[in-house]
């Protein structure tokens, strides 16, 4: 059962904008990700470098 305290906060941080990160940041933890072995994170910054429209 979710606390009203808990609910709260999660709309505070659903109104606040996100940065904008550096395609040469995103790259270079997609590689990170990729080197570990971490699977979710190369869908995660894959999928942020395909939003911020890198290589068009």
């Amino acid at each position: 059962m979710p606390r009203p305290t808990e609910q709260r906060a999660l709309e505070r941080v659903a109104r606040r904008p996100v940065p904008d990160v550096p395609a040469a940041v995103l790259l270079a933890c997609l590689t990170a990700a990729y080197a570990t072995g971490d699977r979710h994170g190369v869908r995660l910054f894959s999928r942020a470098l395909a939003r911020k429209g890198v290589g068009r």
